[in-house]
């Protein structure tokens, strides 16, 4: 792995979606900082990152339509990443009880993740899939940079193609570069730029993840 990538690896709650709250320990480390910084910079128009925790946030599109299956996150819904299966680098759940590990696992692109789907690389990233037709920019992903601590999750940005790490890195623009047939999720033979870290780095960060028992 080598100079650059945002991988960021998420029901009936209040918009009629299953929310499914799990019990909650990461610490603040300095290499998980040197990862969200991994994307390149994006000039286009990407707010900053707002230390306020949100949420919601607004979706793009249209509202779905009533008993459409789709995944909205609460920070509550957000866990120790470590409960989670891990593929290659990063670890993956469906929260919708879906099986993405089929395609997870396809060496040549399994094609669209099912909804429900979260991947997380680090515990303070996560893209997670949402409804057929939430952003046809993202492929239906919706991004989010979280706050993580031993109490818990806090979300701090969401969204989908405006979401940026904490050093302004684009994180739709580093997995636009994964080839088509991975629907975004990066790895290191899927075309986007490389980590800067190695995997056993970022299994030390996964297992610092604070919330973890």
């Amino acid at each position: 792995m080598g100079s650059t990538r945002c991988q960021l690896a998420t029901g009936h709650g209040a918009r009629g979606h299953r929310t499914v709250v799990h019990s909650p320990r990461v610490r603040n480390v300095v290499i998980s900082v040197m990862l969200l910084g991994a994307c390149g910079s994006n000039s286009g128009g990407a707010a900053a990152i707002d230390a306020a925790p949100i949420d919601t946030a607004p979706a793009p599109g249209i509202d779905a339509p009533a008993g459409t299956e789709d995944l909205d996150m609460m920070a509550s819904d957000f866990e120790c990443v470590l409960h989670w299966d891990k593929v290659n680098a990063y670890r993956i759940t469906n929260k919708l009880g879906h099986d993405p590990l089929p395609i997870a696992n396809n060496a040549t692109g399994g094609g669209p993740f099912p909804v429900g789907t979260i991947i997380q690389i680090v515990p303070t990233e996560a893209m997670v899939k949402r409804r057929v037709g939430f952003s046809a920019d993202t492929h239906d992903w919706e991004f989010f940079s979280l706050g993580v601590s031993s109490s818990g999750t806090t979300i701090t940005t969401r969204g989908t193609t405006d979401v940026l790490n904490a050093f302004g890195g684009n994180c739709l623009t580093c997995h636009t570069k994964a080839m088509p047939a991975f629907d975004l999720v990066c790895g290191t033979t899927h075309g986007c730029d490389p980590l800067p870290l190695t995997e056993s780095q970022l299994v030390s960060i996964q297992n610092g993840d604070p919330r973890c028992p």
